[in-house]
């Protein structure tokens, strides 16, 4: 793996070549330049992953370095160091789109710290942006909008097998999606022209089953007056999705895997062989291991089918994409029954997020057509969702002695006092720099808050914790 290359610009010799040595001991690549106008000569001719830049330097200074980065490499992560450790030169860094900022004297731990939580956000920038890149424009549905790491691993294997003939597994939950997994699967491999099929194998009486899927020679049975050309052909150069393909009967399971073996079939009541090119993907809401076990599906045709297996996760598994996907389907509700503009008020949002949705996110999608449609105002709230707004637990926090319960009626948490938030807050932030031993960076990692955001609260509230050194 190519190690990280960091771009280190000071005008003082002996500061430059310290934190070389530092981040060389760490496993860094690193580069210095003596001015801004240095920084910049580097910057053209290399491609680094972090600028580690002081502010106060002669000609062009940090700030003046750090906006010309922006306007060329806006997603280069930039760490201004400065002894002039003040709220004011924080600020101004961070609003000119510094990621961070370390004071001096600054110590190892810290600076290796900030410099790696700066990086891995950069990389999960660039991951998402790969994906993004690869999958294209996602279907025109709330089920893949996401942004939870279970969906982005969603998105990533849809990404690696749309190019390949595979045969795909798709399982997960009534309302997940399998249905849509399976269109973008189609949509961004080589078959994206050609037809896809889909086919609930649940709703085809079992009679006719095989004539569904193979097609049949005229007389071939009572009421076969003419020939018909069954799925197979149907999806020939695409693809053929089986939804609920546990539902099969054995002997048509017998014939699909004959299929998928030797690429070709037979019409009911002729002996001709027909060949077909397309793809299959199946889906199931069940467990097919049990199935094959109960002897209610073919192991071999299991082995046939599971050779990518793609798990879709129920809305439990990733609840902080309810918001995002609220949100899409009350704008698809407003749109489809024509009706004035509406959002979702911060406590709707809260309350829906507490669900389980066992119908995932079909159940989803009903709720917000029918809030929309039912509610009054221009805003929803916990009201006018179905389940009402006390149907979540009221949340509960101790700590310290201090124990704080919000409201059963879901009011906005702005609205809470000032004297609860103050309390709580202050008795975390004096834990957590307990915890850490007064260390300000650890201890903001700790709280889930920026080291600046860590330092105004510290100030705010005169706790008097350890302050940079100047």
């Amino acid at each position: 793996m190519t190690a990280p290359l960091i771009l280190i610009v000071d005008d003082e010799e002996h500061i430059r070549r310290i934190m070389s040595i530092m981040l060389g001991k760490k496993g860094y690549a690193c580069r210095v330049a003596a001015s801004g106008e240095e920084a910049l000569e580097a910057l053209a001719k290399e491609s680094f992953d972090a600028v580690l830049t002081d502010l106060h330097m002669p000609g062009l200074d940090g700030l003046g370095l750090l906006a010309r980065i922006k306007e060329t490499a806006p997603e280069l992560v930039v760490i201004v160091v400065t002894a002039f450790a003040t709220l004011e030169t924080a600020i101004l860094a961070l609003k000119a789109g510094a990621y961070d900022y370390i004071a001096k004297p600054f110590n190892e731990d810290e600076m290796v710290l900030v410099l790696e939580k700066a990086l891995e956000r950069s990389r999960l920038v660039a991951e998402n942006r790969r994906l993004r890149r690869e999958m294209g424009e996602r279907l025109d549905s709330g089920v893949f909008l996401g942004e939870s790491q279970a969906m982005k691993n969603v998105f990533a294997l849809i990404a690696k097998v749309a190019d390949t003939k595979a045969t795909v597994l798709i399982t997960g939950e009534s309302g997940t999606g399998k249905e849509l997994a399976a269109q973008s699967i189609h949509r961004h491999g080589p078959r994206r022209d050609k037809p896809f099929v889909a086919v609930n194998c649940g709703a085809i009486p079992a009679n006719l089953m095989e004539s569904e899927f193979f097609g049949h020679a005229k007389g071939a049975f009572t009421g076969a007056d003419r020939a018909k050309e069954g799925l197979l052909a149907e999806a020939d150069g695409g693809t053929l999705f089986l939804d609920e393909v546990t539902e099969l009967p054995l002997d048509t399971q017998v014939k699909f895997l004959r299929f998928l073996q030797e690429e070709e079939y037979r019409r009911v009541g002729e002996n001709v062989p027909r060949r077909v090119d397309l793809r299959v993907v199946a889906a199931t809401n069940r467990r097919l291991s049990e199935e094959v076990a109960q002897g209610r599906f073919r192991e071999d045709l299991y082995y046939r089918l599971n050779v990518i297996r793609l798990r879709l996760p129920p809305l439990r598994e990733r609840p902080e994409d309810i918001p995002l996907l609220a949100t899409h389907f009350l704008a698809e509700a407003v749109k489809k029954n024509q009706l004035a503009p509406k959002t979702l008020s911060p406590a709707a949002l809260r309350l829906l997020a507490a669900q389980t949705f066992s119908g995932n996110v079909r159940a989803l999608r009903n709720v917000m057509e029918q809030a929309a449609i039912m509610s009054d105002g221009s805003v929803i709230g916990p009201a006018d969702l179905p389940f009402g707004p006390t149907a979540a637990p009221p949340i509960e926090i101790e700590t310290e002695g201090v124990a704080v319960r919000l409201p059963e009626d879901w009011v906005d948490l702005k609205l809470a006092t000032r004297e609860v938030l103050r309390v709580t807050e202050e008795t975390l932030i004096k834990r957590a720099l307990s915890l850490k031993d007064g260390n300000q960076t650890k201890a903001a990692e700790l709280l889930g808050l920026s080291r600046r955001a860590l330092i105004t609260k510290i100030q705010a509230y005169g706790l008097g914790a350890r302050r940079p050194k100047v």
